[in-house]
């Protein structure tokens, strides 16, 4: 950390125009936007490398689901000189990227590695927040930015007499360095999300015995995963720009064609004709390259349904693993819950080591010496138990750090009853805060690194406006977030989501969680139209200004810059 005494802050503590919490995709790309624009800026990062829940991910097949050229920097000193191997690069190859980001941008100078902060504090009369990390280390800023990301705390249920158990127990979110041996072995897999799919792949083809549980089937897309040459990206490179800039304008952040016709208006041999091209083309292009009415027509998001299970039942021999994998009734509308893209996910699960247990029918009882023990008395024998069970979602890492902001009471109080933002980026009560990739925003519905770049230019926009017109707080009213809280949720329930309480997109995967959509489903383009809106004026803000800037109802107005 710098040692540099500014003329602001506390004596004798470390002052910066702009802290940044998290070191993956948003905390690298807004230290080098804010570094570019002229602030001061230091980011604190939990691991020892950048990469955020890259730096983390490192369990057997763990790899990207948005592919390449999409999943980087837009940055064209970053991408020049940087090739992928495969259309959906593995952990190993982007925390590789990571480290070329790094040297590319010399970003590191600027980060504090193993700096887990356990305190933000905003003191009004000094218009500063403090921030403290597990370690001792003590930071002032005027600015805030945590980038702390959707996945960042993990989740383990609290099964009965879990302590019990002898055998290995992993959380597949904090892999050991030490190998994991798998061969010959008893081994279970708890859930079925993106996670679940990636180690079922690998662990089936080497243990003795595989067991996967499994509460809600997960609607998996083919990844069709393929190589990727350096001279076919050398070719390529010459129109990323414009490949870019169309992921822009997207609400998904992934290039491909949107369409403007529903399913309901075609007929069933049209729409199986597309169906079939998209699937062959692999992907989310399934998804985000669907039908205009996938989200609101009960009947489409049926026929959709109709048209995937076929094509897992013929890749599942056994009718009692079909039931559970694709079971004859729908469990819920297409894309409510989060697909995974798969390459052999439903062959690794026929094989004949695999078996498959439905947590709807017979539930985890409590976990034994030696392994798991459903409810209808049966007990599994686990050398290894591995939590597949994912994270507390978009609020998580916000309510566990310390977040207190003006008041004293830490986010996770604040939010006990559900998330209060405006924008998906100011939250009442912390005033000078901008989150990146937060709850509230288009976050799970767009391809990361796309959406991220845009928010941030969007937060640096509107620092310089700030800084411009000498406002020394800016914090949102409470209306401003009341009417954004119920526009994300009137979205959410002119959706199918509405028919769907099961999804860690409502908080539904962490008992005692509100069940609230916890993102703007408006899509990319409608949220940029929705801040540039929202921030052409102060009326949605309780804004103070600094006893040297001018009147601030004649700069009310002002355009944002252009970033």
């Amino acid at each position: 950390m710098s040692s540099v005494i500014r003329d602001k802050g506390i004596p004798g503590i470390p002052h910066h125009d702009i802290i940044v919490v998290g070191g993956g995709f948003g905390g690298c790309y807004a230290l080098w936007k804010f570094r570019q624009l002229g602030f001061s800026i230091h980011v604190f990062e939990a691991g020892s490398e950048l990469g955020g829940v890259w730096h983390w991910n490192s369990y057997p097949g763990a790899r990207v689901d948005s592919e390449m050229p999409y999943y980087q920097f837009t940055i064209p000193e970053v991408w020049r000189d940087w090739s992928w191997s495969q259309r959906f690069p593995d952990h190993t190859e982007i925390k590789a990227y990571f480290r070329h980001v790094d040297k590319i941008l010399d970003l590191s100078k600027d980060v504090s590695y193993q700096s887990i902060v356990n305190g933000a504090d905003f003191d009004t009369s000094s218009g500063l927040w403090t921030i403290t990390t597990s370690s001792g280390e003590i930071a002032t800023c005027k600015w805030f930015v945590p980038a702390s990301g959707s996945s960042h705390k993990a989740y383990s249920p609290e099964f009965p007499n879990l302590s019990a158990y002898e055998g290995q127990l992993v959380h597949s979110s904090s892999w050991p360095k030490s190998a994991v041996h798998f061969k010959g072995k008893r081994v279970a897999v708890i859930g079925a999300g993106a996670t679940g799919v990636q180690l079922v792949q690998e662990i089936s083809k080497v243990a003795g015995n595989l067991s996967v549980y499994i509460r809600n089937p997960n609607i998996a897309l083919p990844m069709g995963q393929r190589d990727i040459s350096p001279l076919e990206q050398r070719s390529q490179k010459g129109i990323y720009r414009g490949l870019f800039q169309l992921a822009r304008d997207t609400n998904a952040g992934l290039a491909c064609d949107a369409q403007s016709i529903a399913g309901a208006d075609v007929s069933a041999e049209e729409r199986e004709r597309f169906w079939e091209e998209l699937w062959s083309r692999g992907g989310f292009s399934f998804q985000a390259g669907n039908y205009s009415d996938v989200l609101s027509n009960e009947e489409t998001s049926r026929q959709i349904y109709e048209f995937w299970a076929f094509k897992v039942r013929q890749r599942v021999r056994d009718p009692a693993k079909q039931e559970i994998v694709a079971p004859r009734v729908q469990p819920y509308p297409f894309a409510t819950k989060r697909s995974s893209l798969e390459q052999d996910y439903y062959e690794c699960l026929d094989r004949d080591n695999v078996d498959i247990i439905g947590l709807k029918k017979t539930p985890i009882r409590e976990f034994s010496r030696s392994g798991i023990v459903t409810d209808d008395g049966k007990e599994r024998q686990h050398d290894i138990v591995i939590m597949a069970t994912g994270y507390d979602n978009m609020t998580g890492s916000l309510t566990s750090m310390g977040l207190r902001g003006k008041d004293g009471i830490d986010m996770k109080k604040r939010w006990e009853d559900g998330v209060w933002s405006y924008l998906g980026i100011f939250a009442g009560g912390c005033p000078n805060m901008f989150m990146i990739y937060g709850p509230q925003a288009p976050t799970a519905f767009t391809n990361a690194p796309i959406f991220i770049e845009e928010q941030v230019e969007i937060v640096a926009a509107l620092l310089l406006k700030l800084k411009k017109e000498g406002v020394q707080t800016i914090e949102p009213r409470r209306a401003a977030e009341q009417n954004w809280k119920t526009l994300c949720q009137d979205i959410s329930d002119s959706l199918l989501f509405r028919l769907n309480d099961s999804s860690w997109y409502l908080g539904a995967n962490i008992p005692g969680k509100k069940r609230e959509q916890l993102n703007y489903l408006g899509g990319m383009i409608r949220y940029r139209e929705a801040c540039k809106s929202g921030l052409k004026d102060w009326s949605n803000f309780e804004v103070k200004w600094t006893k040297s800037s001018n009147s601030p109802l004649a700069k009310s107005n002002a355009p944002m810059a252009r970033i």
